[in-house]
């Protein structure tokens, strides 16, 4: 009651005005924690409240009202995973998982309303690149000391791209936008060969990489399929 009470008052007694800003990108690997930041200090008589939506934020996270001192946290999606700050009323996540991506938005009532949004993206764990040789004789020449590799990844998530270097030279490229597929990239070097290949795998915010071993991974017997990992 007290909580309505208050709004009615602020309605009453203040000319409201609504500010908008824009939105703020953030990215975070699965299982880190993140915290959406408020940039204020909490008042007395001050009501927030935290929303959270795929397309839009549309479901109520937490209220908090400072003047009687009640934070409730409503939904059950992310109950288990936030906390607020109790100076600030910043959103602090933990143990994110790509559940949690979405757009969240924060409404501060003080003598004005102020909203503030947010655009979480959460990024799966990247796999480790397996470099492995699929033919003895490479299709496009004819030289017997050209060995074929092939650098995959299995349940990549989207945005996950895989790129094969020579030395600092990015050689080739593909990516993903889908969600659990394989991704795999052939690379042919000749058996004598000895500049230094890797294949990375990456999203926006990391990456994994694996050194090809020529001399290991080439002098194999015909027919053989063998992972070498760094």
């Amino acid at each position: 009651m007290a909580f309505l009470i208050h709004i009615w008052n602020i309605l009453a007694h203040w000319d409201m005005c609504v500010f908008g800003d824009e939105v703020k990108s953030v990215s975070v690997m699965e299982g880190h924690s993140v915290t959406l930041h408020t940039h204020t200090e909490l008042h007395t008589h001050d009501v927030m409240e935290w929303m959270f939506g795929v397309q839009s934020p549309d479901e109520i996270i937490a209220e908090i009202n400072r003047e009687d001192n009640i934070t409730s946290f409503i939904n059950e999606r992310l109950k288990n995973h936030v906390e607020i700050d109790a100076q600030t009323g910043s959103l602090i996540i933990t143990n994110i998982t790509t559940q949690h991506t979405g757009l969240y938005q924060l409404e501060i009532i003080r003598n004005t309303v102020e909203n503030k949004h947010f655009n979480v993206t959460v990024y799966a764990r990247l796999p480790v690149p397996v470099i492995s040789r699929v033919s003895s004789q490479c299709s496009s020449s004819s030289s017997s000391s050209c060995c074929c590799v092939l650098c995959s990844v299995v349940n990549v998530s989207h945005d996950v791209s895989v790129s094969w270097y020579k030395g600092k030279s990015l050689l080739s490229s593909i990516s993903v936008s889908d969600l659990n597929i394989r991704l795999s990239l052939p690379l042919e070097v000749e058996y004598q060969d000895t500049n230094t290949y890797r294949c990375v795998v990456n999203n926006p915010i990391t990456n994994h990489t694996q050194h090809l071993h020529i001399t290991q991974l080439c002098h194999t017997s015909e027919g053989t399929l063998e992972s070498i990992l760094y």
